[in-house]
């Protein structure tokens, strides 16, 4: 079947691909980099997550993108404004320059949906959603795990190679690290 990629809007289908099998649970929801403050994201609680991300999802723009096979949402790519999110004030990925970028910061493919190549059609979704919504460029912050494996705990950053496959090129390196593996940023001119 075909994969499309949309705006993240309907709460629901996130929930089904980022949400917690528990709505009490304070796993992330993906609004770890979603929002701006951290004091916020720590102070949600169980259901208030949930809520939090059901505002966001009738935002213009959305908080992301969703990938459908058919009627199901079986992928995720967190997407918006640096501006609107902890990169806007993050010590460890540098700002390369004064364009208001977007970023993306999280790809998620559903368990029994992996290694269809989602995650490129994600990526793609990503910047097409931030080209249409004036975006003049768009960063990713994945791993650079030179063909090592990744724990999936920490795949959702992406790798280097999924990046470069997209278009995008290598813009700076990065004091960041997750999963052992350093981060690098990755850009794509959207001009």
């Amino acid at each position: 079947m075909a994969i499309e990629v949309r705006a993240a809007t309907e709460f629901d289908d996130v929930a089904a691909v980022v949400g917690p099998k528990n709505p009490a649970s304070n796993v992330c929801f993906c609004l770890s980099y979603r929002l701006l403050s951290s004091k916020e994201n720590v102070e949600l609680r169980g259901p208030a997550r949930a809520e939090r991300v059901r505002e966001l999802c009738a935002l213009d723009p959305p908080p992301g993108v969703l990938a459908y096979e058919g009627d199901e949402a079986v992928g995720w790519a967190g997407v918006h404004p640096r501006a609107d999110t902890s990169f806007a004030k993050n010590r460890k990925i540098p700002h390369i320059d004064d364009l208001d970028v977007w970023s993306v910061w999280c790809i998620r493919v559903r368990p029994g949906h992996r290694k269809a190549g989602i995650s490129h059609h994600l990526l793609a979704g990503a910047v097409d959603f931030a080209r249409e919504h004036g975006a003049p460029a768009i960063e990713g912050y994945p791993v650079d795990n030179r063909g090592e494996k990744v724990d999936l705990t920490m795949a959702y950053v992406g790798t280097r190679s999924l990046f470069e496959r997209a278009g995008f090129t290598k813009a700076a390196d990065t004091e960041s690290v997750v999963g052992g593996f350093p981060r690098v940023l990755m850009r794509l001119d959207l001009r």
